[in-house]
């Protein structure tokens, strides 16, 4: 403890941290503590499992002097980072006994209201903290700190004028720490208008790429399925966590892995708040074996003794890759990722690819049984959460018939691999080339709200094709045709709006 002494810690702090178990900081806490302990505003690089939240908590504990109104306030990009962050400033403060509150969406905003009367650190997500502020339930005039933890996540999640709303309800005279994996453009110009003379650090990965194994197979996309439960049951692991771009994808993998008999979970944000605190509290009691996630959901997460990470599905940029593999191979222990690259993913693995620190080595395929799987159809999310209804089901063993939805009439006709039907369709078969074990279809469009804080609005993504009109006879092959503006196209038997 004699280092985090030097740093100019109290006792107070000194012996909550002793209690946590660390005994030596590390380099984000070594270069940050003594400057935000100086009242310096910092722009900090860090990724996931650095130790950031111990190098802006521990100032602030000891600098902040209770009042009527809140004094410090923390905004993160997620429900689950929110939950984390104010947990550490509650053991953390424990002889300070800072008053705390969590605000985020996804739970009654009433005992948040109850709690903003009486606390000193507000804790929470942009859209929860800026709808209290127009509730008028939360007063930020006598704020005299701002964090802005994994400011890049929180701006590609679309917070970008919220945090500027917020920022602006805060006093000029304040201390403002940020700390973002990336500084973007966006992130420069927030950092040029709201701070003052910030003090730049930045700290290398905190992965050991000396015990980090980077891998990918390359396999066909209606045997990716197979290939993940062969290699999750033949592999020698701990805790597992699976990446997919989707939350259909995240429910289609989980469902299908259950049925596997493997221990997996799913977490995303179209769950609510206590059945996500439900999911965790399970894998950190490794009461189950895999989490299945997206990466929104699981940004901020830290989660000890991670042995594997999968990419069920390949992140469109680097940084994202980055981040997903960083889960593994902390505090001395080994960890491999895996990569599962199908023709869908060849662009963003190229993208991937740009990064000339990562060395991912190709294997290959070993010998794997077909899996039977189930898909689903999930509802359009356009309340923000993603819609939890199932709206059909088929089945099918991958390379052969079966794992059609249809919402309308179908006369005459089979349907092969995963396509969606929502009109009607008279004879003729209708085929796709996606949607047989990775998820519900390979092309198309789909609605998908946000993870992250629960506000509405939707996004495009694109999984699953869809037919709202009639088709006549004759069959569609390899998915959706697109034309020059990107909107399916109808020809006989082709899918289309």
């Amino acid at each position: 403890m004699e280092k985090f002494k030097e740093l100019g810690l109290n006792q107070g702090l000194l012996d909550a941290i002793k209690a946590k178990g660390i005994t030596d900081p590390t380099e984000i806490q070594e270069k940050a503590i003594p400057l935000a302990l100086a009242g310096e505003d910092i722009v900090g690089g860090s990724a996931t499992g650095s130790g950031k939240t111990l190098a802006f908590s521990a100032p602030i504990i000891q600098n902040l002097k209770p009042g009527n109104f809140p004094k410090a306030l923390i905004l993160t990009p997620t429900r689950e980072l929110a939950e984390q962050v104010a947990d550490a400033f509650k053991d953390f403060s424990k002889e300070h006994k800072l008053r705390v509150t969590k605000v985020y969406g996804g739970v009654s905003i009433n005992p948040q209201i109850k709690s903003l009367e009486k606390c000193d650190v507000v804790v929470g997500t942009p859209g929860r903290i800026l709808d209290h502020l127009n509730r008028g339930t939360l007063n930020l005039r006598e704020i005299e700190f701002i964090v802005l933890d994994e400011a890049d996540r929180m701006f590609d999640m679309g917070f970008h004028h919220d945090v500027e709303k917020i920022i602006k309800n805060c006093p000029d005279k304040r201390q403002t720490l940020l700390f973002s994996a990336t500084i973007t453009r966006e992130i420069g110009h927030l950092i040029d208008k709201y701070t003052k003379n910030p003090k730049t650090i930045a700290v290398k990965s905190y992965i050991d790429a000396s015990k980090l194994k980077q891998i990918y197979h390359d396999v066909d996309n209606r045997q990716k399925f197979s290939l993940l439960v062969h290699l999750l049951r033949n592999e020698s692991q701990k805790l597992v966590m699976v990446f997919c771009n989707t939350r259909m994808i995240v429910d289609f993998v989980e469902k299908n892995l259950r049925k596997c008999g493997i221990q997996a979970r799913a977490i995303h944000g179209g769950l609510s708040q206590n059945q996500r605190t439900r999911v965790l509290g399970d894998f950190h009691g490794e009461k189950v074996d895999v989490l299945v996630c997206t990466d929104v959901a699981a940004r901020g997460l830290d989660i000890k003794g991670i042995s594997h990470v999968y990419n069920y599905d390949l992140p469109s940029v680097s940084e994202d890759y980055v981040h997903r593999i960083g889960r593994t191979a902390r505090a001395g222990d080994d960890g491999i990722a895996i990569s599962l690259l199908s023709d869908r993913d060849y662009d963003n693995f190229r993208r991937v690819q740009r990064n000339e620190n990562l060395k991912i080595e190709r294997l290959d395929l070993p010998e794997f049984v077909p899996i039977r799987v189930e898909m689903i159809r999930r509802g359009n999310g356009r309340d923000g959460r993603g819609g939890n209804s199932s709206r059909g089901r088929g089945r099918g063993r991958e390379g052969s018939r079966g794992g059609s939805f249809s919402r309308g009439r179908s006369s005459s006709g089979g349907s092969r691999g995963g396509s969606f039907s929502r009109g009607r369709s008279s004879s003729g078969p209708r085929r796709s080339s996606g949607g047989r074990d990775s998820g519900p279809g390979r092309r198309g469009r789909m609605n998908a709200s946000r993870d992250g804080d629960s506000r509405g609005g939707s996004r495009g993504g694109r999984s699953g094709g869809f037919s709202r009109g009639r088709s006549s006879s004759g069959g569609s092959r390899g998915g959706p045709r697109r034309n020059n503006g990107g909107r399916p196209r109808s020809s006989s038997g082709s899918f289309r709006r």
